[in-house]
């Protein structure tokens, strides 16, 4: 069952300090749970849903025993398996055509793939391994096979239930449906299925500064808002339905009004810019006022200040301002936070220890860093190369990477050859470069 949001559920344990990234996730993971309504989904709409009730079998698949090649079917025996023999053919099984009652004793029926194995025999032999000889060649004028010695009873025979047997558990409740998955239900005569529905993520970027491209051209100090379309893009591909807010000015009064009408229609708001204690960053004080609010000084490089807070049964998350920590922290924490909140398990990333490519000497330990990497293949082995420049604002580190290596906070120097833990993009559902 799904149930509202803990009241005050990003309550620090630690208000006093700043919390490294493994607490973060641990208290965000006992913290959180569904909080999607469930509704009932046709196959043809579950791709990327995700199961809020756990998926059986209503039927053995396959629901007969039935042919995995083209070829002869007979019953094997003793004498057959030691020296082959010929056998002639009554009849012929296709799929949707099964073969009438059943075959006699001694006798073969042509058989084709997906056919039902009819009643009386139990082995199929490839017709490539077989020879028929034609009407008239033989006596009596019948069609009949010849079989090879050597076949195992069974050969060539799908069992009924080989791929799921009646009531096994095909799929779990949050899990999020593939296509390979559409084909497993469609199998077992699904036509629809029960999945939690998609959150509502409003996405809107604070500060007077900011510009949508295409609007107009900037005047001085102005830049363009870089991050709305990333964020509701990564929004997405945690499988919400993301939905543009208008910009947040640098204003407390204009802050609440559009704090409080998205609340309306949104599970989570998602900003970025303002996450922090500056005098022009109305965000914390508004969402103080109307709701909880929390700053979380995270023990991470790109990132650090993240503001969390829920407003009723609406969560609310304020990220970097800079492009590369509102990318890194929208990863690490918002998408899979979407994930939960939408039906999932916490999902944990993909990590991969892979040698360095690169020198970093004179690291400064104590925070977590995430580099903006890539993978190449040198002397037959996987290796990680790191981007050389490490601002948070350098979006094209970002666009030349295709995941982030993670140096745990009590790392020193890396050396070329060292052991480094990569984490993919494709972990939080983006696609390779």
């Amino acid at each position: 069952m799904t149930r509202p949001l803990i009241d005050d559920c990003f309550r620090p344990n630690a208000p006093d300090r700043a919390a490294n990234h493994d607490d973060v996730v641990a208290l965000l993971k006992s913290r959180l749970s569904p909080i999607a309504d469930i509704e009932s989904i046709e196959l043809a709409d579950a791709n990327g849903r995700t199961l809020s009730t756990s998926i059986t079998a209503p039927r053995d698949l396959p629901g007969h025993n039935n042919a995995a090649v083209d070829g002869f079917a007979f019953r094997q025996t003793d004498t057959l398996r030691e020296r082959g023999g010929r056998l002639p053919l009554v009849g012929t099984a296709a799929a949707g055509h099964p073969f009438p009652g059943t075959v006699p004793e001694g006798a073969a029926v042509r058989i084709l793939t997906g056919a039902v194995v009819p009643k009386g025999v139990d082995t199929v032999v490839m017709q490539e391994d077989a020879d028929v000889t034609g009407a008239g060649e033989s006596a009596g004028g019948a069609e009949t096979v010849a079989v090879p010695a050597g076949l195992k009873p069974g050969a060539n025979v799908r069992p009924a239930g080989e791929d799921a047997r009646a009531g096994e558990r095909l799929l779990d409740a949050g899990h999020r449906i593939r296509p390979q998955d559409l084909a497993l239900l469609a199998a077992t005569g699904h036509a629809d299925v029960n999945c939690f529905k998609r959150l509502t993520v409003g996405i809107a970027s604070t500060g007077d500064e900011l510009v949508t491209p295409g609007v107009r051209t900037l005047n001085p100090g102005e830049v363009y808002d870089a991050n709305s379309d990333m964020l509701i893009a990564i929004a997405a591909s945690a499988g919400a339905e993301a939905i543009r807010l208008d910009r947040f000015p640098d204003d407390e009064a204009a802050v609440r009004d559009a704090l409080a009408a998205a609340c309306n229609r949104c599970d989570v708001i998602l900003t970025s810019g303002g996450a922090s204690k500056g005098s022009a960053d109305h965000m914390a004080n508004v969402l103080s006022e109307i709701g909880h609010r929390h700053h979380w000084q995270i023990n991470i490089k790109p990132g650090r200040p993240v503001l969390f807070g829920q407003i009723g049964e609406t969560a609310v998350i304020g990220l970097p301002g800079n492009p590369v920590a509102a990318f890194v922290c929208a990863l690490l924490y918002v998408w899979p936070m979407l994930r939960r909140l939408g039906g999932a398990d916490w999902p944990e990333p993909t990590r991969l220890t892979l040698p360095a490519a690169f020198d970093v000497t004179k690291r400064k330990t104590g925070r977590r860093e995430y580099w903006r990497a890539w993978t190449e293949v040198a002397n037959g082995r996987l290796e990680a190369h790191k981007f050389p420049r490490d601002g948070s604002g350098l979006i094209t580190g970002i666009v030349s990477a295709s995941g982030l290596i993670e140096i745990a906070e009590d790392h020193a120097d890396v050396r070329a050859g060292d052991p480094v833990t990569f984490i993919p993009f494709s972990s939080y559902g983006i696609a390779d470069r």
